[in-house]
């Protein structure tokens, strides 16, 4: 047996086994998605509100009283914030470090499994794809014994194989669009948690005396 009838032999196994990996991917996915979207949902601190209240507590070297502020709400920025105050007494370098830190903690927690919407957003259309092939083949090796049935026998098994690539679009579709929404939100929640260490180291920096001049 040669390597092209080996491959024949694969092929006529049939679709069905490519269809029940796209509905596992399709579970999978839909489960992240709605992990995902509750988790994000509960990341909506007002990080606007939130600067405010660091600045003048830092105004008033009130270090305690900010990091107290911070301990009572979710979310990334305040999170964040706890990490670089926790450092403020070994100054404004130690701070930045311990935020960058934090940062990539909390980019970790956010990426969460969106690798795996990604990977099948781009992918399950060709998952689709090879099943749709493999049904081909296996209608066209069928009519290849039941010649009576015509071209009607070989769109029958055409129009069934088409139905491996619908479903794999319909899997990628929603992956893809959830991954990109998921994406935007994490870089906004990042974005957010870098305005308010900014706005925290603004107010160290303001604590230390200016040099005097000669």
């Amino acid at each position: 047996m040669n390597i092209v009838e080996r491959f024949l032999g694969f092929a006529l196994l049939g679709a069905e086994w490519v269809m029940w990996i796209l509905i596992v991917l399709s579970v999978v996915s839909i489960a992240i998605m709605v992990e995902r979207a509750i988790f994000f949902f509960g990341q909506r601190p007002d990080v606007g509100s939130l600067i405010e209240t660091l600045r003048a507590r830092l105004a008033q070297a009130d270090f305690v009283g900010a990091r107290k502020h911070l301990e009572g709400i979710k979310g990334v920025a305040p999170a964040v914030g706890r990490t670089a105050l926790a450092e403020v007494e070994r100054g404004a370098t130690a701070v930045d470090e311990a935020a960058a830190s934090a940062m990539v903690r909390q980019r970790l927690g956010l990426e969460r499994n969106l690798v795996f919407l990604g990977t099948v957003g781009n992918n399950a259309p060709f998952v689709g794809l090879f099943g749709t092939v493999i049904g081909i083949i296996q209608a066209f090796h069928e009519l290849s014994f039941n010649t009576q049935g015509g071209a009607a026998a070989v769109m029958s098994g055409v129009s069934e194989a088409l139905v491996a690539t619908a479903v794999g679009l319909l899997v990628a579709i929603p992956a893809v669009v959830a991954f990109n929404v998921f994406k935007r939100r994490t870089a906004t929640l990042l974005g957010d948690a870098d305005a308010l260490v900014h706005a925290l180291l603004s107010g160290l920096h303001q604590e230390q005396p200016c040099p005097e001049k000669d």
